[in-house]
C-alpha cells in the first residue's frame, strides 16, 4: 500500500490566493516551555487556506453549509486525470476525452502542482467544464489550484457544480500523483455552519479499490 499526501502545508509563509497577505494564516504561541508546563499555540486563518473542500453556502445565497456533507463523500474511489498539457483552461471537449462517470469524484492534475509560488494564470475549469461535469452527475471535483476558476464573472464554475451538491476540492498538490484510480480520504475539519473548511487529503494505492463506493 502506497499512501500520497495531496495536501499543502499550513504555515505562515505559504501560497495564498493572489498574494494576499490578509489570506495568510497566523499562528501564536500562547505558553511555551520556559513560561509554562506545556506548549500552547492558537492559528487564525481563513477557511479557504490551502487544501480545503468549498460547502454550497460560499457562493449560493441561503446554501448549505459544510456539517451537512455525508462523510462517506470524502472516503471513496476517485479518479486522478491528467492535464499536465493544458496550458490555461479545462473544457468540456478536454474532459469528454477523459472516462468521465456518473457519481465519480475526480481530481484534475495540471500543471499547477509543478508551481511553488501564486501564478495569476494557473490552469483552471472552464464553465463549459463544469456544466459538462454537472450533466454527467458526478459526485465532486479536486483540482491542483487555489480556485476551482479564475476570474469568470459570476463564478460560474462554482455555481454549476454548487448548485447540484457537487463537491469542489481545492489546493490539491498532485506532482506525485500519475493519472489512474485511488483512494480518496479528505474528511473537512468538522465545523458547523460555515461555507468551506481545511481538509487533510490522502489518495492510496493498492488496497482493494472495490471494496469501495
Amino acid at each position: 500500500m502506497k499512501i500520497y499526501d495531496i495536501s499543502m502545508d499550513i504555515h505562515e509563509d505559504m501560497t495564498v490566493y493572489k498574494n494576499k497577505e490578509e489570506k495568510k494564516p497566523r499562528i501564536t504561541v500562547v505558553q511555551d516551555h520556559k513560561t509554562g508546563s506545556s506548549y500552547t499555540s492558537y492559528i487564525t486563518m481563513e477557511m479557504h487556506t490551502g487544501t480545503h473542500i468549498d460547502a454550497p453556502l460560499h457562493m449560493i445565497d441561503g446554501g448549505s453549509t459544510m456539517e451537512l456533507y455525508d462523510l462517506e463523500k470524502f472516503v471513496r474511489k476517485c479518479k486522478v486525470f491528467d492535464f499536465t498539457n493544458v496550458e490555461d483552461k479545462i473544457t468540456e471537449e478536454l474532459l469528454q476525452q477523459k472516462n468521465v462517470e456518473k457519481d465519480d469524484f475526480i481530481l484534475l492534475k495540471t500543471r499547477n502542482s509543478f508551481v511553488e509560488d501564486f501564478d495569476f494564470q494557473f490552469v483552471y475549469l472552464e464553465k463549459s467544464g463544469a456544466a459538462y461535469l454537472k450533466d454527467v452527475g458526478i459526485a465532486g471535483v479536486g483540482i491542483d489550484a487555489l480556485g476551482i476558476e479564475r476570474d469568470q464573472a459570476g463564478h460560474e464554475t462554482h455555481k454549476a457544480l454548487l448548485n447540484q451538491g457537487i463537491i469542489i476540492m481545492e489546493g490539491l498538490r498532485l506532482k506525485e500523483v500519475t493519472e489512474g484510480e485511488y483512494i480518496l480520504f479528505a474528511a473537512p475539519l468538522k465545523i458547523r455552519n460555515v461555507e468551506a473548511a481545511p481538509t487533510r487529503a490522502l489518495l492510496m494505492e493498492g488496497i482493494p479499490i472495490d471494496s469501495f463506493k
